[in-house]
């Protein structure tokens, strides 16, 4: 029960190696602010807690640590990778191992270090995989984001994601020195704790992620969605409605709380609202209350 409450919606980016390290700091970078945007999960088991519960939900469901006692197993980290991913993949050794499944299987598969990375839950996960043709390659796993509300809201979710690691990765905002990860991990919990209205650290100075996404993130996400080659239709489609939500400050967890109010606190009965909301197919910022 408590894996079904925090289940996310993971996106993955395959990056050259090269880049790899480059990419999963971005992702930390942009966690708050995509998270603050798509929040959906305002309720566990009832009460009402943080717009994003799942977060804290997942990370106290696994209470497990490393070897030092300093990092649980679910975990943003401590600090941006610098030089490698595999950096990362080696850190994994000073978590005991949970899966001791021996495999006869050629060194070259990695198959006990990808099995072993399977059961340390960052919320940004460094990934290996492999071509058809058997060449490994690196993929960045984002883990914050809910699933829901609709398969749209997702994949705009997804496109504002993808958006923003590429303009972080090209203007440099993926290191220390230029986005400080201290401020990037509270980001991440301010937003999952007050969404749209958290306050954000955001390169020496603190702004709503309302604010943000609206002045500076959405257009940096359409620059970098073009770096990949999105078409404009593509962009302005998805883009958009992350700009209609925030704009409305209708995302999930915000419909949910209106919803249950008007509801007189019947949680079953704004659970089926939800339901015909989703087999809808239309976002959520343009649901009824």
């Amino acid at each position: 029960m408590l894996e079904a409450a925090s289940t996310s919606f993971q996106i993955h980016l395959k990056t050259p190696a090269r880049l790899a390290h480059r990419y999963y700091n971005a992702s930390s970078v942009a966690s708050g602010p995509v998270l603050a945007a798509g929040a959906n999960a305002p309720y566990v088991f009832g009460p009402d807690v943080w717009r994003e519960t799942r977060i804290p939900l997942f990370e106290q469901s696994v209470p497990l640590t490393d070897t030092t006692g300093r990092l649980g197993r679910v975990t943003f980290g401590d600090s941006h990778v610098e030089g490698s991913l595999a950096r990362l993949l080696a850190a994994n050794a000073a978590y005991p191992v949970l899966l001791p499944i021996l495999v006869d299987e050629p060194p070259e598969k990695l198959h006990h270090l990808r099995l072993h990375n399977g059961t340390i839950w960052r919320w940004n996960r460094a990934l290996i995989g492999f071509e058809p043709d058997g060449r490994p390659h690196y993929r960045i796993e984002h883990r914050p984001l809910p699933s829901g509300p609709t398969m749209i809201d997702m994949i705009a979710n997804a496109t504002l994601y993808f958006g923003l690691v590429r303009h972080f990765v090209d203007h440099g905002l993926d290191n220390e020195r230029g986005f400080a990860f201290a401020d990037a991990r509270a980001n991440l919990y301010a937003a999952a704790r007050h969404g749209l209205d958290a306050e954000l650290s955001w390169l020496g100075r603190t702004v709503t992620a309302r604010n943000l996404l609206l002045e500076e993130l959405l257009p940096a996400a359409h620059a970098g969605l073009a770096s990949f080659g999105v078409n404009a239709d593509d962009r302005a489609l998805f883009l958009g409605i992350i700009e209609a939500r925030v704009r409305g400050g209708q995302t999930g967890a915000a419909w949910q709380r209106e919803a249950l109010r008007r509801r007189g606190g019947d949680l079953w009965e704004m659970m089926a609202a939800y339901c015909e909301g989703q087999r809808s197919g239309v976002p959520v910022h343009e649901w009824p209350p």
